[in-house]
């Protein structure tokens, strides 16, 4: 029925994801590389220009009948919150204030999260930094479907409501495959934008407050911004991982297109991405990439080698625990390539054998969120 998905499970890998290792050779090759890190200074007056156009517009659109503020909202309102998803997704690396402010940079993706709606700010960072350490392990990286999403949205017509209703799968999978205890600032977060949403509806009224949470939900669902969700890390060559997307959307999104540049070095802005890729050309130029993220959706949706399981997926006992003594695929001469296949005498007997957790494998995933240990 309606294009059936082939896939039955996701692709099972061995190897250490490549960014490690990629970012080791660049740095070897381009060490002026590190001169992109840090703070960029332009980024909060941006931002805050964003969060006040959306507040005083949703106040005069919510006067509008209701199509036209469901119109506005996916065109509009819900461009700029999802952007500003993405702002908050750069401030989670703390590139507003810099490493040595990390309470600072919390307050300011607060204040980024307010026209969106809904509290998330916090509650993806704390999520956020370990997709980037453990990218694409089963149960630490909450960005990979759940085995539900893989079996159930099988069909084009089943995939366009994945796609549709990926919103809530984006934010509610990480509470529901990872729960973690909320944390101060996270309440404080939720306490900040019940306050401000009530301030939305007591002076604009309703109508307001709805264009704002209608925007957000709209343009995070079947909308061509919400294509990065599915073009960052499905599985459109086989092996591969993380893919970057050069086109027009980046100028709306911080550049969250150069999601392989953004990989190998979260600490560097969004701004400053296209400048490691000009430097850096010869090991990005032969990546696969996306160049139309209205074709990553087509294709998402009509291909059948596509779905919630197109996702390269490992284990962690097999990588970074117990059995990564005994993984020969850990010291491959070059692990930025897909190796695909269990290798030979990788099992759970190795276990008894090996160390608790691979010193090579902690240290690259240390070295991976050095900028995190501010916070």
């Amino acid at each position: 029925m309606g294009g059936r998905v082939s896939r039955t499970d996701f692709e099972w890998v061995y190897t250490q994801h490549p960014h490690v290792a990629r970012r080791k050779l660049i740095l070897e090759k381009h060490p002026e590389i590190k001169q992109l890190m840090g703070p960029d200074p332009h980024f909060k007056y941006i931002v805050s220009a964003m969060v006040i156009f959306n507040i005083v517009s949703s106040y005069y659109i919510g006067k509008l009948p209701l199509v036209w503020i469901l119109v506005l909202a996916y065109t509009l309102g819900g461009v700029i919150n999802h952007s500003l998803t993405l702002a908050i997704h750069d401030i989670s690396h703390n590139v507003v204030f810099g490493n040595y402010y990390p309470t600072a940079n919390r307050l300011f993706g607060m204040w980024a999260n307010l026209p969106i709606g809904v509290p998330m700010s916090i509650s993806f960072k704390k999520y956020h930094v370990e997709h980037h350490r453990y990218q694409s392990t089963d149960f630490y990286d909450v960005d990979l479907p759940t085995r539900f999403e893989g079996v159930f949205f099988r069909n084009i017509p089943l995939k366009l409501l994945w796609i549709f209703l990926q919103p809530f799968f984006y934010s509610l999978r990480p509470f529901i495959v990872r729960p973690k205890p909320p944390t101060m600032l996270e309440l404080l977060n939720v306490a900040v934008q019940v306050v401000f949403d009530t301030l939305v509806v007591y002076f604009f009224g309703w109508w307001s407050l709805f264009y704002l949470i209608a925007g957000t939900l709209l343009a995070m669902g079947l909308h061509p911004m919400s294509a990065h969700f599915i073009a960052e890390h499905y599985m459109y060559a086989k092996g591969y991982e993380t893919y970057s997307y050069y086109g027009v959307w980046n100028l709306l999104t911080f550049n969250v297109g150069y999601h392989m540049e953004h990989h190998d070095f979260p600490y560097i802005p969004g701004s400053r991405l296209p400048e490691v890729k000009r430097i850096a050309a010869e090991f990005y130029d032969v990546l696969p990439h996306h160049t139309s993220w209205l074709k990553v959706l087509w294709d998402f949706v009509f291909d059948k080698e596509m779905g919630p399981f197109a996702r390269v997926k490992r284990n962690y006992d097999d990588v970074f625990g117990e059995n990564s003594k005994c993984n020969p695929y850990l010291h491959a001469d070059n692990t930025m390539v897909p190796i695909l296949g269990k290798p030979e005498g990788l099992d759970r007997k190795c276990a008894l054998d090996g160390p608790t957790d691979s010193v090579e494998n902690k240290a690259s995933t240390e070295n991976e969120t050095d900028h995190e240990k501010a916070d």
